[in-house]
């Protein structure tokens, strides 16, 4: 077992089923992660890198595996610098600004609760003034695979600390795409919840008003995964929102309609300068329309007049306001670029916030009766990738193509995921976003989950041992585990593969169980008031099916299940005493409709 590798390439589920084989160690997890770190210490990952001094007491309180009460158990992630990890130093990317976190930030604090083990601050643009990678005078984040080209920013180290498997996910924040653009650049997922959904307790503000944290993980499930840990409500937060009933994480999979993406013209791609991009992104367009997904071609010009009143409109003000007393102060290690940004919000006026606040809002009501048929809108993530050299020749023109796609986007209070797609035909990285309204995301990352497996490329495909028949083992399948459904990618990550879509025998019932996180059914065998319902038959190699069923809670087990055809087969059985509590819904036939139906 490599952990460098098992991180880099496959999601935390595979580490979990790892742990849960006894194939590696949280300890031999975060050695392998600090002689990484150690290996590319030049590429200016870290801010404060990992330190078993910091690490060791969140190792000793772990305790013996526990995926239930801890379902993040023993998974390592990295904190962009501007996020509280107490008793780190948080400096936003200035050392004068720095100061000792009391507290975890609130998200933080979650996700240690949640059993992952945080280790260290990663490198980030100054103050989260910029999306290249390059205004830090903690030196230049340098993309892991061109060190000549930018890694994207302004959570640089955080998505380069996941792409280079130096954790299984990270956390950054989001004013103006610094979620995404270094996510695209170094072909990972970056999830940007709707605005307040994750609470800003413990995070250095860019925009206040506009601030996301954001996620960066291996895969689309894996960002599910970590955002419903995280998207409890602040009450603490004065921008907190309480998240609506139906975009509740455990929906994630369920949407399983035809998908209706809009798109824009590629023109708008290679007006940039980029001809590479814009045919990468055609080739996206052509792959998602030949696996049935219905496009609607929709006018870009109005989210980019909106996008461009984040750099040159008066939330820069809302920049001054936290960081200008500061820069008065203490300019020592400010870079001038991020002095010149902050200070230009001095210029601006009430009465232009309100004027620009209005077209903004009638922007957004137009924008949306065009979206009313439409599931999401794709675009790419950038317009295209410059070089560090012609970033520091031009900080301020490169910087405002870089946001062309995503300056809009927290500004019109939506939700967004970038992920990775085919590179373009001279090989250089390149990804997608898919953007919705606000309270979408689970529809969101369901809808980002199947593009994900449309555009997929072999980079995530972990390698599987070829099986022989007499090898592999069948298992019904009727709850969280279907296709598409949260806890899918258990079977997934362990080598199973899908062989049929039936139903039981109709001597079945279904319960949804009573309990926390994410939801689970329960099937009963019932000969006389029992119904046929909705299952998959899964088959995985004999060699994986003990790691799989370790970790499978009461009062679920692995019995005989009758499907239609009369045959027996191992699958998903309920304890009798475990539906105390439990809601019946047999006669929904199924558990994807009763979650389409919730």
């Amino acid at each position: 077992m490599e952990p460098i590798r098992l991180l880099r390439t496959e999601g935390i589920n595979r580490l979990k089923a790892a742990y849960l084989a006894k194939e590696v160690t949280p300890e031999e997890v975060i050695l392998s992660i600090k002689q990484e770190a150690e290996r590319l210490k030049d590429h200016n990952i870290w801010i404060t890198p990992p330190d078993d001094r910091f690490i060791k007491p969140f190792i000793e309180k772990l305790g013996a595996p526990d995926f239930e009460n801890k379902p993040l158990w023993g998974v390592p992630f990295a904190v962009k610098d501007n996020i509280d990890l107490s008793p780190l130093n948080t400096t936003a990317g200035c050392v004068s600004f720095g100061y000792s976190a009391k507290n975890h930030a609130f998200a933080v604090e979650k996700l240690v609760e949640a059993g992952a083990l945080p280790i260290g601050k990663t490198n980030m643009d100054q103050f989260a003034t910029g999306l290249v990678g390059t205004r830090s005078p903690f030196g230049v984040t340098t993309h892991p695979d061109r060190p000549d080209l930018i890694s994207g920013g302004s959570s640089s180290g955080s998505a380069i600390a996941v792409a280079c498997g130096l954790a299984s996910f990270a956390l950054g924040t989001d004013t103006a795409g610094s979620g995404r653009v270094p996510a695209a650049f170094n072909e990972i997922v970056g999830f940007k919840p709707t605005r307040g959904l994750i609470s800003c307790t413990g995070v250095v503000p860019a925009c206040k008003s506009l601030d996301c944290v954001s996620i960066f993980t291996n895969n689309v499930s894996d960002a599910a995964m970590i955002a419903q840990i995280c998207a409890i409500f602040d009450e603490n937060d004065t921008f907190a929102r309480r998240n609506q009933h139906n975009n509740e994480f455990r929906n994630f999979g369920a949407y399983t309609d035809k998908l209706r993406l809009g798109f824009i013209n590629p023109e708008w791609v290679s007006s940039q300068g980029s001809t590479s991009y814009s045919n990468a992104y055609k080739d996206s367009l052509r792959q998602l329309e030949k696996a049935g997904v219905h496009l609607f071609e929709l006018d870009f010009d109005l989210l980019y007049e909106v996008g461009q009143e984040l750099y040159s409109g008066p939330w820069v003000a809302e920049r001054s306001l936290t960081f200008g007393d500061f820069l008065d102060r203490d300019a020592k290690d400010i870079i001038p670029v991020t002095d010149q940004i902050i200070k230009a919000g001095r210029s601006k006026t009430a009465e232009e916030f309100f004027s620009v606040l209005y077209r903004v809002k009638d922007s957004k009501r137009s924008f949306m009766k065009k979206m009313q048929d439409i599931d999401a809108l794709i675009t790419p993530t950038v317009p295209r990738h410059f070089s560090i050299n012609e970033v520091q020749q031009n900080p301020i023109e490169t910087n405002n193509t870089l946001g062309i796609f995503t300056n809009h986007m927290n500004i019109m209070d939506f939700c967004g995921i970038a992920i990775p797609a085919n590179r373009t035909r001279e090989g250089s990285p390149f990804g997608i976003s898919l953007i919705a309204d606000c309270m979408h995301d689970a529809k969101l990352l369901s809808i980002a989950a199947v593009v994900e497996r449309i555009l997929r490329r072999d980079k995530w495909v972990p390698p599987r041992k070829k099986y022989s028949a007499e090898h592999m083992i069948e298992l019904v399948v009727c709850g969280a585990h279907l296709s598409g459904m949260p806890l899918n990618h258990q079977l997934t990550t362990l080598g199973a593969e899908l062989i049929e879509v039936t139903s039981t025998a109709d001597e079945y019932k279904l319960y949804a169980l009573a309990g926390d996180g994410i939801e689970r059914p329960g099937l009963v065998h019932d000969n006389e008031e029992g119904s046929m319902i909705d299952v998959e038959i899964w088959r995985m190699p004999i060699s994986n099916f003990g790691i799989f069923i370790a970790g499978i809670p009461r009062p679920l087990g692995i019995g005989k299940v009758k499907v239609k055809n009369g045959q027996l087969k191992p699958g998903f059985i309920c304890e009798v005493s475990g539906i105390e509590g439990a809601t019946d819904i047999t006669n929904l036939g199924g558990w994807r409709n009763y979650v389409g139906a919730s």
